[in-house]
């Protein structure tokens, strides 16, 4: 594995193989901040040792996002496999889409734990699954009224006092 990821950076540090991906960017503000998102998709992986031992890839692709906010710039460039065709702004929807929903399951982790649950029964554990996505969602639109907070201690303020915000909640 690492040296698949090896052999796609190498391949991504080239300016002269940059040049020939397909490319797009997209730039939004987001959370006081701007977020710019590269992305560059190549379909040339005969080169690819590995390749076999990933039934369907077709594609390999590098995002950089670089974010501004309060003056301060940070990027991150990732490497991805993929078994989609060569099309820069398929694959920037399927990237962003899987962002998304990791950082669905990160929140439902660090909130409610969610990795740590050891129901048995399946039926029980799909219900409980159900009711923290649903709590999860209703600690993203609740406003507490202080500063903002995380949805973590959200959801502790709440838990200490239920009965002074289940109407607010109620009414969501």
């Amino acid at each position: 594995m690492l040296r698949l990821q090896v052999g796609i950076r190498m391949y991504f540090d080239s300016s002269d193989l940059l040049s020939g991906c397909e490319y797009t960017i997209t730039t939004e503000k987001a959370r006081n901040s701007i977020e710019r998102r590269e992305y560059w998709q190549t379909d040339d992986i005969g080169w690819l040792s590995q390749k076999s031992d990933w039934l369907g890839l077709k594609t390999i692709s590098m995002t950089r996002n670089t974010i501004i906010k309060n003056g301060k710039q940070t990027s991150e460039i990732r490497f991805f496999i993929s078994s989609l065709p060569l099309e820069v702004k398929e694959i920037a929807r399927a990237i962003r889409k899987h962002w998304m929903i990791e950082s669905h399951h990160h929140h439902l982790d660090v909130t409610f734990r969610e990795d740590a649950n050891k129901t048995l029964e399946k039926q029980a554990a799909f219900n409980m699954s159900i009711i923290r996505r649903l709590a999860l969602n209703v600690l993203k639109i609740f406003d507490i009224g202080k500063k903002p907070m995380s949805l973590k201690m959200k959801r502790f303020s709440i838990g200490t006092n239920p009965e002074k915000h289940l109407e607010s909640i109620l009414n969501l």
